[in-house]
């Protein structure tokens, strides 16, 4: 990770079950010592009686170094509401690696939000199991690593991709229509740090032609599902979802284009939430502060 001088903010996403008090002992501590709360969102799940929160206060005049301001909320609060919780620093630029096979559309679309500074994140490396992709990478200045990996040597390669992300500091990974199956041991590696977009609006048609069905079924919309990838493909918290209408007038190819557009724009969704430390995954599922 890198510093980035423009932001200095402090970001707690916590969840822990419910109990009355800590929202206010929350922002008593960082009202206490100074800090000035600029965002503060919280959800109730009341069958699982589970709280969340997201709540992010400025450190320009906040008493506690930033350095121990860690310490300091674990003693105070975590321990004594079991909070399951994590603590980011928005002066913090993480790294972000694109995985890709052949198809652009996503991929282009990440780097033209990077390229135009639209979010805080570095991409020091793009993966891809095939050279087609290398001339994009060129031309965004961004090294291009292939790996020709396969189900039969998947267990030699993938440890090579797994030391050349941690060797480059990468903080988490975007597979942008990356056509091959993460093992459990990559994932392992970046729980829930991997983003995947599914070229359909999941738990419907799955597999690897959703289009094909969704034509031949004759529905009226079509859609793109971004996740966390887990051990269970395609099943993994969901991010992100949308969808398009279509008619009977739509062929294969006109679904195929329609859903390309939904699967760039999902994806980016998705990750402008991770970026944003706006994404809290409990029990498969998601929580996704506005």
């Amino acid at each position: 990770m890198t510093l980035n001088n423009s932001s200095e903010t402090a970001i707690l996403l916590m969840h822990c079950p419910d109990k009355q008090g800590i929202l206010a002992s929350v922002t008593e501590f960082i009202n206490a010592n100074n800090g000035n709360i600029v965002y503060l969102d919280q959800h109730v799940d009341y069958e699982q009686k589970i709280f969340y929160m997201r709540i992010a206060w400025e450190l320009n005049h906040f008493l506690i170094p930033t350095n121990k301001i860690k310490d300091y909320f674990n003693t105070l609060f975590a321990e004594r509401y079991q909070m399951s919780w994590q603590i980011v620093f928005s002066n913090i630029k993480p790294k972000m690696a694109i995985f890709v096979s052949k198809m652009s559309h996503c991929l282009f679309d990440l780097l033209a939000r990077y390229s135009a500074g639209e979010w805080n994140v570095e991409i020091p490396l793009i993966i891809s199991n095939h050279p087609d992709m290398a001339p994009v990478a060129e031309m965004f200045g961004i090294p291009y690593h292939i790996f020709p990996i396969n189900k039969n040597n998947k267990a030699e390669l993938e440890p090579q991709q797994i030391k050349l992300l941690e060797d480059t500091g990468v903080d988490f990974v975007v597979l942008a229509r990356y056509m091959q199956v993460i093992s459990n041991e990559f994932i392992s590696h970046f729980p829930n740090k991997i983003i995947n977009i599914h070229h359909s609006f999941l738990p419907a048609f799955v597999g690897a032609k959703p289009y094909h069905a969704a034509y031949e079924r004759g529905v009226k919309i079509i859609g793109a599902t971004s996740h966390y990838v887990t051990g269970e493909l395609d099943a993994g918290p969901i991010i992100s979802q949308d969808v398009a209408h279509i008619s009977h007038k739509d062929d294969i190819g006109s679904l195929v284009l329609k859903g390309r557009d939904l699967e760039k724009i999902v994806l980016s969704r998705a990750v402008d939430k991770h970026l944003q430390h706006k994404v809290l995954v409990y029990n498969n599922r998601t929580v996704v502060f506005n």
